[in-house]
């Protein structure tokens, strides 16, 4: 069956009081976006309406249901959304059009049988002669009697539930509620500077600062060329991957290997994973404060390698004056991986890749640093040199 709207629903958005207004039209932009991007010229308008966002799909929308689907999907800030038909706002075409719908679910294409059903009404339109609960028990009974009594009403958990909204202009009926992705939308939350790897972490880490409205940019350590460019490519791919849900592909690729010869050869072995760390997030942050970012995010998750010890990542954060977020912190590996998964980004994380702080890794890493040890390591490093001769030579990909 061809649905020519889609009712999008918001959750944190309703409770935004006087910046609602704010959050509702980035929202709409977002959807916009996400929309022309999976399926180019699929709507003819995005408007506020009660309670939610409408979506007038074209003739090209109604026709590709599924990248419809696709994109609102991937679109942060959207609870639920449902496919919908119009019908005028007479109870008699009301009760028609929706047992039409439900004999399509029955019967061939979809084949999709139940037990129990009921009909909720929501009326934001309240010039309509009828409430809410006279329009559940006409078209109801209606239904049911259709039916031949052979379907159960139920108003407690249904098998199918047909929803009738009555809005200013003319009804609407949909039978299915998509589960959305939630959060709020991109571009509400300021910026970051996430360091993006090639592993499992990261993107995860990214995307779940995404989903509260924070827009990315990203940071990469490489160390080509004493390592292959395969972590590279693989980072541009898991932006682009992260970009479908409404996010940026300003990637800055940072050689890092003459910063490691430096620590290698001038600092005790033990601490050379945290003082990469720590010179990661300068870096970082240095980059970060040039893209006016207002926070660092990593992947790291308590105890999962040896730089990210409670005492370690004490050590490591003290490098930075932003804030480090870290959304990951108290998730395993098996659920940052389901999560990889859930997202898309797992099978572009499992290729096989170098990662720089893998190389020249020591035999016994430090795993209960202490800052003032650190300090007087670094003593031996020229920080601002590095720090300026690094950034001298990264690269921006947009």
């Amino acid at each position: 069956m061809n649905y020519e709207f889609v009712l999008c629903h918001y959750g944190e958005i309703a409770l935004k009081g006087g910046n609602r207004n704010f959050f509702e039209a980035q929202l709409i932009t977002n959807i916009q976006n996400q929309l022309n991007a999976f399926c180019e010229g699929s709507f003819d308008y995005v408007k506020r309406m009660s309670g939610g966002i409408l979506i007038k799909l074209s003739a090209k929308g109604i026709e590709n249901e599924t990248l419809i689907h696709g994109a609102l999907m991937h679109t942060f800030g959207i609870a639920n959304f449902s496919f919908a038909t119009s019908v005028t706002q007479d109870i008699e075409a009301l009760k028609t059009a929706c047992w039409e719908i439900v004999k399509h679910t029955i019967y061939p294409p979809a084949g999709g049988d139940f037990k129990t059903f009921r009909v909720t009404t929501q009326r934001s339109n309240k010039n309509f002669p009828m409430t809410s609960e006279e329009i559940n028990r006409e078209v109801g009974g209606y239904i049911f009697d259709k039916l031949d009594g052979k379907k159960a009403v139920s108003m407690k958990n249904p098998e199918l539930e047909c929803k009738i909204f009555i809005i200013n202009e003319f009804a609407l009926i949909s039978l299915q509620k998509i589960q959305g992705l939630g959060g709020m939308p991109v571009g509400t939350g300021n910026k970051a500077m996430a360091m993006l790897s090639g592993g499992f972490d990261s993107p995860v880490a990214a995307f779940q600062i995404m989903r509260r409205g924070v827009q990315l940019r990203y940071a990469h350590f490489h160390s080509a060329p004493y390592t292959s460019k395969a972590s590279i490519e693989k980072v541009v791919t898991l932006s682009q991957k992260l970009k479908t849900f409404g996010g940026s592909t300003r990637i800055y690729l940072i050689p890092f290997a003459s910063v490691q010869q430096e620590i290698m050869m001038k600092t005790p072995e033990r601490f050379r994973v945290i003082l990469y760390r720590r010179m990661m997030m300068r870096i970082s942050e240095a980059l970060a404060k040039k893209e006016k970012c207002l926070a660092l995010i990593t992947g790291d998750s308590i105890g999962q390698v040896a730089s990210q010890t409670l005492e370690n990542i004490l050590v490591v954060s003290q490098a930075a004056t932003l804030p480090i977020f870290r959304p990951l912190i108290g998730m395993d590996k098996e659920e940052i991986m389901q999560k990889a998964k859930a997202i898309g980004t797992y099978d572009i994380s499992i290729l096989p890749h170098d990662d720089c702080c893998t190389r020249l890794m020591p035999k016994k890493p430090e795993t209960r640093a202490k800052l003032w040890e650190v300090l007087e390591a670094e003593k031996a490093l020229d920080i601002p040199t590095l720090i300026s001769e690094t950034l001298e030579k990264t690269e921006l990909l947009k």
